[in-house]
C-alpha cells in the first residue's frame, strides 16, 4: 500500500505513476477530497476538544468558588461538545477508512528506472546468456514429446479434472521431482536461502497484505466456507506473510527464504491464451524465493534474487534472456520486475520462467511487517523481494525441447542425472 504521507504531499507525482501503469489518475480525486475533509474534521475535532478543556477548567473554579448552578451549566455544554467531539471523530475514522480502502485499490509506483510504457512492448532486454540449439531435424514441442513418450498424459487429466491440468507420469514425474530437488539444494546449499513449507491454504488477511486482495479475486480459488480460504497461487503469499505484524530486529535483515510448492490459478482473463501443453495450467509447481530486507539493501538484494534464479538456468544449460518490465507490464505490488525467459525451441522465441520482483515497502506496509535499528530508533518498514526460482513446470517443458533428439528421445542434463539414479535420457 501506497504512504498516505506520500501521497498526499506528491500528488501529481502519483497521478503521472498511476497513468503510467495504465490506471485512471482520476482515481485520486477522491483521495484529495477525502484528504481534505479529514484535515477539516480533525481541526474542528481539536478546537472542540481545547473548548471542552478549558470549560472543565472553568468548572472546577466555579465549584470551589460555590457557583453551583453557573458550573452545572457549563456540565451541560461539556456534555454537548463531548457529543460533538464523538460525531467529528466517527466522521474523521470514516475518512481515514475510505482513503485506506481507496490506496488499497492503488499498484505500487515505479522506480525511477522502469521503463514507461502501456505494455510489453515497451519491456527492455538487459542480457542474454546462452546460444539456442541449432538443430539437424524438425523440432517437436513439449505436448508431442511427451505424450509420444507416455509420460505426459493431457486428456486424462482433462478427463479427471478439466481443461488447463496435466498428469505425468513415469520419468516424466521423476523429472519433475528431480527439478524440484535440484532447486531447492541449489538454493539453500549455494544461495543461503533457508527452506520452509507452508501452508497450501492462506487467509484474506495474508492475501491482502501480498496484493492479490482486494483488485484480483477472480484470479484466486476461492473455498466455498465462512472461513475465507484460498488456495495459493503461488507461495509469495503464505512465506511473505510469515512475519506480518511483526517487529523485527535489524540485524536480523535479510531473511531469505526458500520454498516449493504447488500452485493454483483460475487463469481469470486468459482464456484462448497458452491453451495447448503446459504453459498456462489451473495447478502448476514452483520453487519460489523470498527475502525481507533492509531498505537500503533492496536494490542489491534485487540483483542478487534474479542472478539466482538466472543461475538454475545455467546450470541446466538452458538459454535464457532478462527483461526488465515496463510500468504497464508490472504486476500490483512491484516497484521494479526482471522477466526471465528462457528460450523455446518449438516456438522460437523466449517465454518467461520467472518475474522476479522488488516490492520496496509496499506489502509490508499492508502487513504491519516492520523492524527495528539498535538505539531505541523509530520502528521502520522492511522490503520485499520475490520470484520463481524457478517455475518448474516451464523449466520441465524447456528441458524436453531443448534436449529432444530426432528420435524423439531426451537427453538429461548433466546436473540432474543424480536425481534421477544415473538416467542419462528418456525414451
Amino acid at each position: 500500500m501506497l504512504d498516505p504521507n506520500y501521497v498526499r504531499e506528491n500528488l501529481e507525482a502519483v497521478r503521472a505513476a498511476m497513468k503510467a501503469r495504465n490506471f485512471p489518475p482520476d482515481a485520486l480525486d477522491h483521495f484529495a477530497e477525502l484528504d481534505a475533509e479529514r484535515r477539516r474534521v480533525n481541526s474542528e475535532a481539536d478546537a472542540v476538544n481545547h473548548e471542552r478543556n478549558t470549560a472543565s477548567k472553568e468548572i472546577g473554579a466555579l465549584m470551589q468558588s460555590g457557583k453551583k448552578a453557573e458550573a452545572e451549566e457549563k456540565k451541560a455544554a461539556v456534555t454537548g461538545l463531548k457529543e460533538r467531539q464523538a460525531e467529528l471523530e466517527k466522521r474523521r475514522d470514516d475518512a481515514d477508512a475510505a482513503m485506506r480502502e481507496l490506496l488499497s485499490g492503488l499498484p505500487n509506483l515505479p522506480a525511477a528506472d522502469v521503463p514507461i510504457g502501456a505494455d510489453e512492448s515497451a519491456n527492455v532486454e538487459v542480457r542474454r546468456w546462452g546460444t539456442p540449439r541449432e538443430f539437424g531435424f524438425e523440432v517437436k514441442d513439449h505436448v508431442d514429446l511427451g505424450t509420444n513418450l507416455g509420460i505426459l498424459d493431457l486428456e486424462r487429466a482433462a478427463k479427471v479434472a478439466g481443461s488447463r491440468f496435466a498428469i505425468l507420469n513415469g520419468k516424466g514425474a521423476r523429472l519433475e521431482r528431480a527439478l524440484i530437488n535440484f532447486m531447492l539444494d541449489v538454493h539453500t546449499r549455494e544461495h543461503g536461502y533457508s527452506e520452509t513449507q507452508p501452508p497450501l491454504i492462506v487467509n484474506r488477511d495474508s492475501l491482502f497484505g501480498t496484493g492479490q486482495l482486494p483488485k484480483f479475486e477472480e484470479d484466486l480459488f476461492n473455498l466455498t466456507d465462512e472461513r475465507g480460504f484460498s488456495l495459493i497461487p503461488t507461495a509469495e503469499v503464505p512465506v511473505t506473510n510469515y512475519h506480518r505484524d511483526e517487529i523485527l530486529d535489524a540485524s536480523s535483515l535479510p531473511l531469505k527464504f526458500v520454498a516449493y510448492t504447488p500452485c493454483f490459478r483460475s487463469e481469470a482473463g486468459s482464456y484462448g491464451r497458452d491453451t495447448r501443453g503446459l504453459i498456462r495450467q489451473h495447478q502448476f509447481e514452483k520453487v519460489e524465493l523470498v527475502k525481507l530486507c533492509l531498505p537500503e539493501e533492496s536494490e542489491k538484494q534485487h540483483e542478487e534474487l534474479t542472478a539466482n534464479a538466472e543461475k538454475i538456468l545455467q546450470l541446466l544449460g538452458l538459454p535464457f534472456r532478462t527483461v526488465v518490465l515496463s510500468t504497464g507490464d508490472m504486476g500490483f505490488s512491484a516497484r521494479k520486475t526482471y522477466d526471465i525467459e528462457v528460450w523455446l525451441p518449438s516456438q522460437q522465441t523466449y517465454r518467461e520462467i520467472s518475474s522476479c520482483s522488488n516490492c520496496g515497502d509496499f506489502q509490508a506496509r499492508r502487513m504491519g511487517t516492520r523492524f527495528k535499528r539498535a538505539g531505541g530508533a523509530k520502528p521502520e518498514f522492511v522490503h520485499t523481494l520475490n520470484g520463481s526460482g524457478l517455475a518448474v513446470g516451464r523449466t520441465w517443458i524447456a528441458v524436453l525441447e531443448n534436449y529432444q533428439q530426432a528420435d524423439g528421445s531426451i537427453t538429461i542434463p548433466d546436473v540432474l542425472r543424480p536425481y534421477l539414479t544415473g538416467d542419462t535420457e528418456i525414451r
